[in-house]
Order: structure tokens, then C-alpha cells, then sequence
């Protein structure tokens, strides 16, 4: 049956299933090491690990439709830019 009957392609599928799979995986590092607490970033927000995911999603989003609006294809190196926001915003936001 595949994707087909919601006409979606197998890289809108993956980025889904990776939404997914870090709900999954943020509900589980919670489970085994609870108490993410909130702590003040370099903006002087109180945020806790889920604000920090969300935070990194909705920048990476940004920065992948940046560089398709000024660059276009291929989406290697904001994919790049994107792993080390995230890792920079759960290191220091």
C-alpha cells in the first residue's frame, strides 16, 4: 500500500517518523532520568527539555526553509546547521 494513498514522499515520511521518534525517545530519557528540570538559558528563559526540543524543531525548520528559499538543493549542509543548533540550544538555551 505504501505512502501513496496520502500522496506523501518517503523524506516527508522520515521527517515524521523523526518527530516521532524524539517524542519516544524525550519520553523515555524522562522515564529512566526524571526531573528535567527548568534552568535559565543564555536569553534568560526558564526552560525545561521539552521546551529546548521544541525550540531546536521550530529553528531548524527555519534554517532548512532558509536555505531552500536562497539556496536551493541539496539540504546536506543545512542539515548540518541544524544538528548543531540543536546541540547547541540543549547545550546553552
Amino acid at each position: 500500500m505504501g505512502l501513496s494513498w496520502m500522496a506523501w514522499t518517503w523524506p516527508t515520511a522520515a521527517f515524521f517518523g523523526f518527530i516521532a521518534l524524539c517524542l519516544v525517545s524525550m519520553t523515555v530519557w524522562e522515564f529512566y532520568a526524571p526531573g528535567g528540570n527548568p534552568r535559565r538559558g543564555v536569553l534568560g528563559l526558564d526552560t525545561t527539555r521539552g521546551d529546548r526540543l521544541f525550540v531546536s524543531l521550530l529553528g531548524s525548520a527555519f534554517i532548512f526553509l532558509g536555505w531552500l528559499g536562497l539556496m536551493g538543493p541539496p539540504l546536506w549542509i543545512p542539515l548540518g546547521i541544524a544538528v548543531v543548533y540543536a546541540i547547541a540550544v540543549f547545550r546553552w538555551v
